[in-house]
C-alpha cells in the first residue's frame, strides 16, 4: 500500500491523505476568451451558471481542506483549442505548475490522437522536455477512437516506456436526448471504447501500459457481464471470449470521479479488482464544485462498498503508479523535516 508521510507544509502529507489521479487545469485566459468558452457550452445544452476560471491558489485551498496531497494534473485534449499548437500549450503550462509546485502536482500530458505520428512527437516532447509523469487520451478525438489500428505506434512507444495512461472521454460533444453529455452520456462513450479496445486486443497487445479509465470505468464495468454472455456468438464479427474479457479488464484501473458510491463502485470492484481502484475528484471540471468534491470524497468511505481499510489504499494508491511523483513527496518531506530540527 501507498502511504504519505506526516503533513507539515507544501509536500507532505499525513498518512492517509489523498492523490489525486483526476483533477484537470485550465490555461490563463482573458474574461473574454472564458466566457466564449462558456457560451459553446451553453450552446451545447451544459447549462452552467458562470464561466469557469480555474485558480491555482482555489485549488491548493481546496487540497489542503480535504487532505489531498497531491492532484496529477490533466488537460482533456477534447476540450482545448487549437489542435496540436493548443495541446502543446497546454502541456508546457501543466510542466510550469509542476515545476513551481513539485510535491502538489503532477502533470499528465495531453495526446492529439487523431493524429499517430503527432501524438508520438508529443509524446516524446513531453518525456523527455517536460519531463511528464503519464499521459491522457480522449476516448473519441475528432472522430478517432482508442481502438484505431492507426494509433498502434502510438502504444507501441507508450508500451515501451511503461507508460501510464489516463482515459477520459470527451464531455462537450452536444446533447443526448436533450440531456448534457456530461451526465451520463459520457460513461456509455467510455464504455464503447473501452469495449471496442478489448475487441481489437488493445490491452492484450500494449500490456506493459497502465490504463486508467476515468469515472470508475463509466459504464463499462456494470456492462461487463452482458458482454462476457454474449460476447463470443456466432453473429458478433471478431468475438471474444469471457476469458478473454476477463483477461484484459483486469489489468484496468479506474478511478473514482464523482463515482465513489456503491452503485458504481461494485461493478468496478467485481471487474477489474478492488485493488485497481485509485481516487479521483475532477477537481477542476466545470460540473464539480467544493460541495460536490466533498461529498463524492467522503463517500469513499461512508457508502459503504469498500472496508476503511479497503478505502485508505485507494487514497494513496495512485504513488504506486507514479514513482517519481512519489519521490518528489518524499524528498519535499525529507527537507521539511531538516529544516524542523
Amino acid at each position: 500500500m501507498a502511504t504519505i508521510t506526516d503533513h507539515g507544509g507544501e509536500g507532505n502529507g499525513r498518512a492517509g491523505h489523498y492523490v489525486d489521479i483526476h483533477a484537470h487545469f485550465m490555461l490563463p485566459s482573458t474574461e473574454e476568451e472564458r466566457v466564449r468558452a462558456w457560451q459553446n457550452m451553453l450552446g451545447k445544452g451544459i447549462y452552467f451558471r458562470e464561466p469557469l476560471d480555474w485558480s491555482l491558489e482555489r485549488t491548493l485551498a481546496y487540497m489542503d481542506s480535504s487532505g489531498t496531497a497531491m492532484q496529477m494534473l490533466s488537460n482533456v485534449p477534447g476540450g482545448l483549442p487549437g489542435g496540436v499548437p493548443g495541446i502543446r500549450a497546454s502541456n508546457d503550462y501543466g510542466a510550469t505548475l509542476v515545476g513551481s509546485h513539485p510535491s502538489r502536482f503532477g502533470l499528465l500530458a495531453a495526446l492529439p490522437t487523431d493524429d499517430p505520428v503527432a501524438a508520438v512527437r508529443e509524446a516524446r516532447r513531453a518525456r523527455e522536455e517536460l519531463d511528464a509523469d503519464g499521459f491522457v487520451v480522449t476516448t473519441n478525438y475528432n472522430g478517432v477512437h482508442l481502438g484505431d489500428a492507426i494509433l498502434d505506434p502510438l502504444w507501441a512507444q507508450l508500451d515501451d516506456w511503461a507508460a501510464v495512461v489516463f482515459v477520459h472521454p470527451d464531455p462537450r460533444v452536444p446533447p443526448t436526448l436533450d440531456h448534457p453529455a456530461p451526465l451520463y452520456e459520457v460513461a456509455f462513450d467510455t464504455a464503447r471504447t473501452v469495449f471496442d479496445m478489448i475487441y481489437r486486443k488493445t490491452f492484450a497487445r500494449y500490456p506493459n501500459i497502465t490504463f486508467v479509465i476515468a469515472h470508475c470505468g463509466g459504464a463499462f464495468p456494470a456492462l461487463t457481464g452482458r458482454l462476457r454472455l454474449l460476447g463470443n456468438e456466432s453473429w458478433v464479427p471478431q468475438g471474444v471470449t469471457a476469458q478473454e474479457i476477463d483477461e484484459q479488464t483486469s489489468t484496468l484501473y479506474v478511478d473514482t470521479a464523482a463515482t465513489a458510491f456503491a452503485h458504481s463502485l461494485l461493478p468496478a470492484m467485481t471487474t477489474v479488482g478492488v485493488d485497481h481502484i485509485v481516487y479521483g475528484s475532477d477537481w477542476g471540471a466545470p460540473c464539480t464544485t467544493e460541495s460536490s468534491a466533498e461529498l463524492n470524497r467522503t463517500s469513499l468511505v461512508s457508502c459503504g462498498a469498500l472496508s476503511p481499510e479497503e478505502a485508505g489504499e485507494v487514497r494513496g494508491r495512485a504513488l504506486e503508479l507514479f514513482p517519481r511523483a512519489a519521490q518528489r513527496i518524499a524528498e519535499a518531506a525529507a527537507l521539511t523535516s531538516d529544516l524542523a530540527r
